[in-house]
């Protein structure tokens, strides 16, 4: 993925927001999305995107937090779109993809805009993770995070560190927690297997991107099927991490053990009226998607999750054992996501000991995972009260 790319054309942006690639100063030329670049006074708000999005899923966002008097900038982040600089060989080297280059990828792009800091970094679906560890990491530059679709667990602890009162013992590694779980999921009546593990997989990629039913079928079913468009999407917290509370959740996340993901979400592919019908992803949308992900393939994300699974960066995670997010905080999650619930225990451990200044959990109506776009003006309004300080959110 090293090859020259332009920005995307200004065609398919909205009005007030351009694209352009920028040296991000750790090995990247990162492209991004900005809005209210004009006056360079303007508090900075960088929006870090998730799997299998883009810089370009925060469309509705961006002009409006711009009008709101930020200058606002979504990249696409190391594995995605247009962003160049990296490769995603399965048998390569997985190191760039580790959490802490993330957060330096993050780190350069706010120096190579000229900046020292932000007012606020929001992270949707993995890009909370790496949100969450950008206000671990630098809280001198990170000012306020905001966690959306999927909780942080903070930092992992360090074996026997937790009777000294460094960390909590109960956020252990995932790819720590998984060794009591899949055997477990695989011996259920119907047979199951956690998506993360599949995602980690060497035939995920080959079975997303060339799957019978096409790219766009595939994504248009997967966008649907973790909305609130598909009606079954009821989420609740689950009693723990086994394996028959994880079979709760739908198929997207815990998968029948002898289908792939293009084979879970084929059958729910929306009708011709419900995409013509769709207000939140329309078919010229879908276009950026597909065009994307047609050229980049899946792995360039899928290593994130690799890195995740395997047990190989825990080591140097482990330094942050114990240290807390001090800025503020919030989380903002659709109401129909499964996402804020999948691992049990999270959410409780983020809105408790991980964080000092909680500012509270917004669930907003009508939106599932893909949450700022399928409600982007509430998401908007949530984004604007939690940048003025303004602390009525929900508790």
């Amino acid at each position: 993925m090293n090859h020259a790319l332009e920005a995307l054309p200004q065609a398919v942006l909205p009005a007030g927001v351009r694209a352009r690639m920028i040296d991000n100063g750790n090995g990247l030329t990162m492209h991004v999305l900005e809005a209210g670049w004009e006056e360079a006074d303007r508090p900075l708000v960088l929006l870090l995107h998730g799997f299998p999005e883009l810089a370009y899923s925060w469309r509705a966002v961006l002009p409006a937090l711009a009008g709101a008097g930020y200058h606002v900038v979504a990249p696409d982040q190391r594995g995605y779109g247009r962003t160049t600089g990296w490769t995603a060989d399965f048998d390569g080297d997985l190191r760039p993809f580790r959490m802490l280059n993330l957060v330096r990828d993050a780190l350069g792009l706010v120096w190579a805009l000229g900046r020292r800091e932000v007012a606020a970094v929001f992270g949707h679906d993995f890009g909370s993770t790496v949100a969450g560890w950008c206000a671990i990491a630098r809280p001198d530059v990170f000012r306020r995070v905001a966690l959306m679709s999927a909780p942080f667990a903070g930092p992992p602890p360090v074996p026997g560190a937790a009777a000294a009162g460094v960390g909590d013992a109960a956020a252990r590694p995932l790819a720590e927690k998984a060794a009591d779980i899949h055997a477990a999921l695989a011996a259920l009546p119907r047979p199951r297997k956690h998506y993360q593990w599949y995602y980690s997989t060497r035939a995920a990629n080959d079975d997303m991107r060339h799957c019978p039913q096409g790219l766009r079928n595939f994504l248009r079913a997967y966008f649907h099927v973790k909305s609130a468009d598909w009606t079954r999407n009821e989420p609740r917290r689950l009693e723990g991490w086994t394996a028959e509370s994880l079979a709760e959740m739908p198929t997207y996340y815990i998968m029948d053990l002898d289908r792939n993901m293009a084979q879970t979400v084929v059958d729910e592919l929306p009708s011709a009226a419900a995409i013509d019908a769709n207000a939140w992803l329309s078919e010229s949308a879908m276009d950026v998607y597909v065009d994307e992900y047609a050229r980049t393939g899946f792995q360039g994300g899928l290593q994130w999750y690799r890195c995740q699974t395997g047990s190989q960066f825990v080591a140097e995670a482990q330094l942050f054992a114990g240290r807390t997010i001090d800025v503020p905080a919030m989380f903002v999650a659709g109401e129909a996501d499964w996402g804020t619930f999948q691992k049990p225990g999270d959410l409780e451990r983020l809105t408790g000991p991980l964080t000092r200044d909680w500012r509270g959990v917004n669930l907003v109506p009508g939106a599932g995972h893909w949450v700022q776009q399928e409600q982007p003006a509430a998401v908007v309004e949530l984004m604007i009260r939690f940048l003025r300080d303004e602390r009525a959110l929900a508790a």
